[in-house]
């Protein structure tokens, strides 16, 4: 009885691996065609390279759970398509990443464009940026965006606060105020160069 249970691990394992091997022969024998549908999905080269390697570990990670005889194209390919959806809501929720410098300037270079000039007068952009400006530029933002704006740069409150004043988790708040003061700068570089 003792011999026998070696024998049969020794199949299974056996057995296992030539799976495992069939399997992996299988589906990199449709790595061109999941290419052509990564390069379709991405922008560029390296994004649809990255996003297909990333596809073809998942798929060895977890080639047990692959049942033999159905479609192993359409089961790449929806590893690969989920793992773009990862992606893309992975890029939304990372904060637009501008230079600080750009950002400082944004006002500044806006009108140095519309004017053509090179030297930039300081007292010129503070004269038409005035209280009424500001307050409609402020007016024009989203609800959301506005309130988490009013409370957290003009109430001074944390963002812990605003959070709870807003019945809105603190994460929101951060992200609404981020969005909030790049459209507020971006409506008063318009309302500065017009």
């Amino acid at each position: 009885m003792g011999d026998t249970e070696p024998e049969i691990d020794g199949r299974r394992i056996a057995t296992e691996a030539r799976d495992r091997v069939r399997f992996e022969e299988e589906a990199l024998a449709l790595a061109d065609q999941v290419y052509r549908v990564a390069r379709r999905l991405v922008g560029t080269r390296e994004e649809a390279e990255d996003l297909v390697q990333d596809t073809y570990g998942r798929a060895f990670r977890s080639w047990q759970s692959y049942t033999p005889g159905t479609n192993l194209r359409a089961w790449l390919l929806r590893i690969l398509t989920n793992l773009n959806l990862d992606r893309g809501r992975k890029v939304q929720r990372t904060p637009d990443m501008q230079p600080i410098e750009e950002g400082d300037y944004y006002l500044a270079n806006k009108m140095v464009e519309a004017s053509g000039e090179q030297v930039l007068d300081q007292d010129r952009v503070v004269e038409k940026l005035s209280q009424d400006s500001i307050v409609n530029a402020l007016s024009s933002l989203p609800h959301d965006f506005r309130d988490t704006v009013v409370l957290v740069d003009i109430g001074e409150f944390s963002y812990a606060d605003a959070a709870q004043i807003l019945d809105i988790p603190i994460g929101t708040v951060m992200s609404r105020l981020h969005r909030g003061r790049r459209l507020l700068k971006q409506q008063l570089a318009e309302e500065t160069i017009s």
